[in-house]
């Protein structure tokens, strides 16, 4: 797939889908950051990784801080050289609940994770991914912005996706012949720590409804690992196509 010796950038790496794709990328042969904000844990991955012979270097960071990204993608680039790869998977969920209860903290904190900070990155990267003519962007997006009654009182998180995804087509219209895809990738339903958050919460603050959905997915055993995940998201870096929206399953790589 061409990614030996690339450096690959990855958000919200310390658990999740974050770490297994970090775990797959180091596989592939590239080059790691890893960005998140509990630094423990983006230690511990950088550990394993080190153990298996790849070394990643790890960039604690608040992603809904705009300031501190925008510095961020400059020290990156500035201590590690030209990214190759950005998995913009960091996001919050947060809040669920009635959209009269939301306040303006709640809806810009779930705008600046879900959808400024993987702009801002993205622009950071751009003119070092133009100058090499190549570069792959994945955006991590959620199967929900396809059916947004699906997820009621979960109004930020869907509408903050929704603008990441039609950023990633606009943005891949606008990159069309450089050698940079941007994509964006909906994981399928993984077992992680934000479903395992949405199954904790009050129904009747959250609503009953999407609280035993997620339980009853969970209890049937239909939730995917990350690992399986994150294997069909690294399968495809290696290809041309752009401005799509693909799903975990649309050809399963796992």
């Amino acid at each position: 797939m061409g990614l030996t010796g690339r450096l690959a950038v990855v958000t919200g790496a310390g658990r999740g889908i974050g770490r297994a794709v970090a775990i797959e990328l180091a596989r592939s042969g590239a080059r790691l950051a890893l960005v998140a904000r509990s630094a423990d844990q983006l230690a511990e991955v950088r550990d394993e990784l080190a153990a298996a012979g790849t070394t990643a270097e790890v960039y604690p960071a608040d992603l809904g801080d705009v300031d501190a990204v925008a510095e961020l993608g400059a020290r990156i680039e500035r201590e590690l050289g030209g990214v190759g790869v950005l998995v913009n998977n960091a996001g919050v969920v947060g809040p669920i609940g009635p959209t009269e209860q939301l306040t303006a903290a709640d809806i810009e904190r779930s705008y600046r994770v879900n959808a400024i900070a993987p702009v801002l990155l993205t622009a950071a990267f751009l003119a070092s991914m133009r100058a090499a003519g190549w570069g792959r962007i994945v955006n991590v997006s959620t199967g929900v912005v396809a059916r947004p009654a699906a997820m009621a009182r979960g109004n930020t998180y869907v509408a903050a996706k929704s603008a990441l995804e039609a950023h990633s087509l606009n943005l891949a219209a606008e990159l069309a012949g450089t050698g940079i895809t941007v994509n964006v990738y909906r994981p399928g339903r993984v077992d992680t720590a934000m479903q395992g958050w949405i199954r904790d919460q009050d129904p009747d603050a959250v609503g009953g409804g999407l609280v035993e959905r997620f339980a009853a997915s969970y209890r049937a055993g239909e939730l995917i690992t990350p690992t399986h995940s994150a294997r069909v998201l690294v399968s495809r870096l290696g290809g041309t196509e752009t401005g799509l929206v693909r799903d975990v399953a649309d050809g399963d790589a796992a």
